[in-house]
């Protein structure tokens, strides 16, 4: 039986997911569950760690690496940040160890921009980066990571120059349940109408300043023309993608086009956002990029194999 070198945790805002990985970096067993940030601060982290690593059998002496918002200021222990510009290869150096365990427990940091015109930071993110870039990635890449809070990054030559972020899920989360097009996707099935998704995203790309007018065109056209809850959802859906594209592609994009970081729907919804709009996206799936970040910062952290 393959033996395990150490433990990977991707711990979100809402999330928590573990890998025992091996040697050669191949998952042994993962556990999902809803105990993010939010749930262990009251739960408290020690425990919640100690109970996935107990029902994975996890041996007593085996380290573990975390990215995410475990090293948030509201978190378990503050891992900080590395500022921008900057370099992938920084975020290896500066991983935090929890104070007060026996077992060996790194925290990664995120990365800040600390320009007050564009003040802006990220958790986890990083993480995802360095798997789907790598340490010594050539050139330039702009990519785009959607999410609750969806980011798009500038990197050079493994360097983090700028990025932002877009609350894109969360106010489609906000306006389908808390406004009234509420009513417009009531009742909508799991049915994805294609049309109108593409229709919105390129109207809304075409004009982003009209946002919040094509947000209520979902309920107007559905009161005068018809429409499915299932279209309605689908255009509250392509028009707030399509204003966050209109933002991230406003620059100038490399000759290879995107690079999307993003799994499940919305790799899907975002794959053909950029097909409505003519633009190529390379897709790297986010569960196998954070996997690969932690597996790189693991190596980095634990230099010699006995160490792991």
């Amino acid at each position: 039986m393959t033996e395990p070198a150490y433990v990977a945790v991707d711990w979100g805002t809402s999330s928590f997911r573990l890998w025992l990985v091996d040697r050669a970096g191949q998952v042994l067993t993962e556990r999902r569950s809803g105990e993010g940030m939010l749930a262990a601060a009251k739960a408290g982290f020690p425990a919640v760690l100690r109970s996935h690593l107990a029902a994975i059998e996890a041996p007593d002496h085996l380290p573990v690496l975390v990215c995410g918002m475990a090293g948030a200021k509201t978190g378990w222990v503050e891992a900080g940040y590395v500022d921008t510009p900057a370099p992938l290869s920084a975020v290896l150096k500066q991983a935090v160890r929890v104070p007060g365990e026996a077992r060996d427990i790194r925290i990664l940091p995120g990365i800040a921009q600390r320009d007050a015109a564009a003040p802006d930071v990220m958790r986890g993110e990083e993480t995802q980066l360095l798997g789907a870039l790598g340490l010594d990635a050539a050139g330039e890449a702009l990519v785009c990571m959607p999410g609750t809070h969806s980011k798009w990054v500038r990197v050079r030559d493994g360097v983090v120059e700028r990025f932002s972020t877009f609350m894109t899920g969360e106010l489609f989360s906000v306006v389908s349940r808390e406004t009234i097009l509420s009513l417009a996707v009531a009742g909508a099935d799991e049915a994805e109408d294609v049309a109108s998704f593409k229709a919105a995203v390129k109207a809304a790309y075409e004009a982003p300043a009209f946002a919040a007018n094509l947000l209520f065109g979902a309920r107007s056209r559905q009161l005068l023309f018809g429409g499915t809850p299932a279209a309605a959802r689908e255009t509250l859906s392509g028009t707030l993608i399509g204003v966050e594209l209109a933002a991230g592609l406003s620059g100038l994009v490399p000759q290879a086009g995107v690079k999307l970081i993003a799994s499940g729907r919305l790799a899907m919804l975002y794959r053909l956002a950029f097909e409505a709009l003519s633009v190529n996206a390379d897709t790297v799936d986010a569960d196998e990029a954070v996997r690969r970040g932690l597996s790189m910062a693991a190596a980095a952290i634990w230099t010699k194999s006995e160490d792991l």
